[in-house]
């Protein structure tokens, strides 16, 4: 018996499995459906449909349905959100219930106010065709207002009951009696349009308004409640109120040419255009100018959106009611335009309005349009047609549907505009109309300056052809009366030179010792001023250095009437000056006139030198910067004063370091380079890789230099030397070809080739024969030879010994002898041909 049951199981097992393969196919070709967030309906439609907006679009439209925008069925407030349905259905069903059911419409109320403000979408991507569709539909003059879902033209049902509202069934009333006597009742009005009141029974109130429910409701408590009635001309003593509370949904219809065509489901306070806004409004071809709303059928009310799109109310807005029908036909006429206009698009006319009435609705031209003419493209029954209408007969022109409506732009350029620049009180540009000559162009750019050169007066026209034509005046002759004067036309421009610019600018130079704080500006020039002297031209330089030569002050003057033609002839002047050092010059050469471009040259003195100095470093009893006291003063000079040397200091090396400037004749100079330069070898600073500086060590031997102070070996010394001694050396380092490149201690009476040993020794590829050493003060000794033999160097404490490597590898044994050989074969070879040639001969 278990074996059965296993063997059945197992074969279950197995065709579970091979269903689920077979289905494999089935389900890879199904395609997954995007979730959809459903929102409760808004409280103006309980228990209505959830409508998608315009057809392409995603979200929650107000009154737009999720499927076949054009299908009526999915419009169907049955297809809506079931559970704000039965919530609804539940509300209608407990009219007895008082407090319950206004408890269960005021959650459904709460639950449609968030459906305008909640958008749910299901992500769908347009066909091209869609595309296009959408894109034509959103150039249409008003369609925005119905596709904007933060519009949200739903009523508040938090307001004050209208007294023109017209009760129905469903709707919740609430009647109350205050003053003398006070009572509250509450009823919701059934289905045979009466409300059941305690003590007085049922009411009919349906198709009443609120005003006409009143008047009846005290005529009937007036029975049973006193003071409801005013006596003897006095007013009511007990008063009654009725007031709405939750309000009945309607159904009406929107039909024709709207976007979601359907049956909805309003409250009882909408208007046709709250309905019309859920159904998503028209659509491509439906009409915005006459929307109809038929009761019973009869046409009741003509809505034209344009009325509240252009003043914000419509008049034929009613409120609807149930079974009402919206009916959106076809446009009729409609026009399109575009280009500068203050809001381009597509605009419906009714059949009487005209050019004028498109321009109104497009908010008039733009600034820059050009409105003298509008181009109009028509489409007649055979072919397109081109129109232009003038300025005058906007009002008048009668647009046709299907026309297209251009405006351009205004052209970049002015009609009535003169020039005038140059010595002028007020350049610039005048209008033709108001200075319609030159005469009065000038006067109103209030004069001339006194700068004007009034002999000749140039007017560039522009002629038909583009052409510039130069017309010159004599302007004395002008105001003379010898000469007419000059009518302008459009785009003349007149100048009106001055006479500084026909002038060359004069000046005079300052250069050499002076305090010019400007010459990174003037460059050393000066504007030149009439009855200028020398002394007004030193002063505005800023006066004389503490090293100028004010023996010798020099003016070069221009040689402005030399003999031309002749190889001697004087091209300059110059003048000398024994100047004080107050710029005063002696009773003769006093006030001395300058004439322009004269150049004032202020030697240095020439025993004026600035103090220098040099730097002593290392062993000396006091380092530091000395200042050269005499120009012939030596390395043992400096050394003295320095104090001397110290026990430690090695004067075999010491060095003497000095930097140059050097200069390339070929490329410009840099002075404010080479003066920070300057500064900085003054200062003894570091430069580091400067490539106008040239920086060597020159070796000096300062034993000798100390021993014969004053000998050819103690040098002079220059302004930023730095004389260096060191400490004492007890090193020598081997670097090069060697195995062991180290630095080894310095031994007395150790040669050089020792402290190649200690290094290793030569490698193979050693150049021995060039071995060389560096002394600590900078001194170079090579290696020489004698006969055979390599004779190396003394080796001094702080040297540096360099072994440089042999250019080609060194020849092993056997490539040495096959080397000598074939030179000894050659050699050989050489002697038998000279022996042969002799016994010939």
């Amino acid at each position: 018996m278990n074996r059965f049951r296993f063997t059945k199981s197992y074969k279950s097992l197995f065709l579970y499995f091979l269903s689920f393969l077979i289905s494999l196919p089935a389900i890879s070709q199904v395609t997954p459906t995007a979730p959809t967030t459903t929102a409760p309906t808004s409280q103006g439609t309980p228990g209505g449909a959830q409508q998608s907006g315009p057809r392409g679009t995603t979200g929650n439209a107000p009154g737009s349905t999720t499927g076949n925008s054009n299908s009526p069925q999915s419009a169907n407030p049955q297809s809506g959100n079931q559970q704000t349905g039965n919530q609804q259905n539940a509300a209608n069903q407990s009219n007895d219930n008082g407090k319950n059911a206004q408890n269960q419409n005021g959650q459904n109320g709460e639950q449609g106010s968030d459906q305008s403000k909640v958008n749910t979408s299901t992500t769908t991507e347009l066909t091209p065709a869609e595309q296009e569709k959408e894109a034509f539909r959103q150039k249409i003059y008003g369609y925005s207002i119905f596709a904007n879902k933060n519009l949200d033209p739903i009523p508040d049902l938090q307001v004050a009951t209208p007294t023109n509202y017209i009760v129905g069934p469903g709707d919740e009333l609430n009647i109350y009696i205050y003053n003398y006597a006070e009572s509250t009742y509450e009823g919701v009005v059934n289905k045979d349009g009466n409300i059941l009141i305690p003590r007085v029974g049922p009411v009919q109130v349906a198709g009443r308004t609120i005003e006409e429910i009143r008047k009846i409701l005290i005529d009937k408590f007036a029975k049973f409640v006193p003071g409801l009635l005013g006596s003897g001309g006095e007013t009511a003593r007990t008063k009654l109120m009725v007031t709405l509370g939750n309000i009945r949904s309607v159904k009406v219809f929107v039909t024709g040419e709207v976007i979601n065509p359907g049956t909805y489901e309003v409250s009882s306070l909408s208007s046709a255009f709250n309905a019309l806004y859920q159904a998503g409004g028209p659509n491509e071809i439906g009409s915005f100018r006459d929307v109809r709303v038929v009761r019973n059928g009869k046409v009741v009310s003509h809505m034209d959106i344009y009325d509240y799109l252009v003043n914000g109310k419509i008049e034929g807005d009613i409120r609807v009611q149930d079974n009402d029908n919206i009916v959106v036909g076809y446009y009729l006429k409609r026009a399109e335009i575009t280009g500068m206009v203050k809001r381009p698009g597509i605009y419906e006319l009714k059949p009487e309005e005209k050019l004028g009435d498109v321009l109104k609705y497009a908010g008039g031209f733009q600034d820059k349009a050009y409105r003298a003419r509008l181009k109009i493209q028509r489409i007649t029954s055979k072919e397109r047609k081109l129109l232009d209408v003038a300025e005058g007969n906007y009002e008048n022109f009668d647009v046709v549907t299907g026309d297209s409506i251009s405006v351009g732009t205004v052209l970049d350029r002015f009609e009535n505009i003169v020039t005038i620049e140059g010595a002028v009180m007020r350049p610039g540009e005048y209008s033709l109309d108001n200075s319609p000559s030159l005469k009065v162009l000038i006067e109103n750019a209030q004069g001339l300056r006194e700068d004007a050169f009034i002999g000749r007066i140039s007017i560039l026209r522009t002629r038909d052809d583009l052409t510039l034509q130069n017309i010159s005046m004599n302007y004395t002759d002008l105001i003379n009366n010898v000469v007419p004067d000059l009518i302008l036309t459009r785009l003349d421009q007149v100048i009106v030179p001055s006479k500084f610019d026909m002038a060359e600018s004069a000046y005079v130079s300052v250069e050499g010792e002076v305090n010019n704080t400007k010459v990174g500006v003037n460059e050393g020039k000066f504007p030149y001023t009439s009855e200028m002297t020398l002394e007004d031209a030193l002063v505005q330089a800023g006066g004389l250095k503490e090293s100028a030569y004010t023996t010798e002050v020099e003016v070069v003057r221009r040689k402005r009437n030399g003999v031309a033609g002749t190889a001697n002839a004087q091209i300059s002047e110059v003048f000398k000056f024994d100047l004080n050092r107050d710029l005063s010059l002696n009773s003769k050469a006093t006030n001395f006139r300058l004439l322009p471009f004269d150049q004032v040259i202020v030697r240095k003195s020439p025993n004026y030198v600035e103090q220098q100095t040099v730097f002593v470093e290392g062993e000396v009893l006091v380092t530091g910067p000395y200042t050269i006291i005499n120009k012939n003063d030596k390395i043992s000079d400096i050394i003295k004063r320095a104090g001397g040397l110290t026990e430690l200091a090695y004067p075999e090396g010491a060095t003497l370091l000095r930097r140059t400037i050097v200069r390339d004749l070929e490329q410009p100079t840099d002075f404010d380079q080479a003066a920070i330069t300057e500064q900085s070898i003054k200062k003894g600073t570091i430069l580091g890789d400067q490539p106008n500086v040239k920086e060597e060590k020159i070796g000096i031997v300062l034993k000798n230099i100390l021993k014969n102070p004053g000998s050819f070996e103690d040098l002079i010394v220059q302004e930023g030397d730095i004389i260096r001694i060191p400490k004492r050396l007890e090193t020598v380092q081997v670097a090069g070809s060697v195995l062991y490149p180290t630095t080894v201690k310095y031994g007395k009476g150790m040669s050089f080739t020792d402290y190649i040993s200690q290094s290793g020794g030569f490698t193979v590829q050693s150049l021995r024969k060039s071995s060389y050493i560096k002394y600590p003060n900078g001194n170079i000794d090579r290696t020489r030879r004698f006969l055979f033999f390599n004779v190396y160097p003394k080796v001094e404490p702080g040297s540096e010994i360099f072994v440089p490597v042999r250019a080609a590898p060194q020849l092993n044994t056997q490539q040495a002898i096959s080397t000598a050989t074939g030179l000894l074969s050659s050699v050989m070879g050489l002697i038998v041909t000279v022996l042969a040639f002799r016994s010939i001969r």
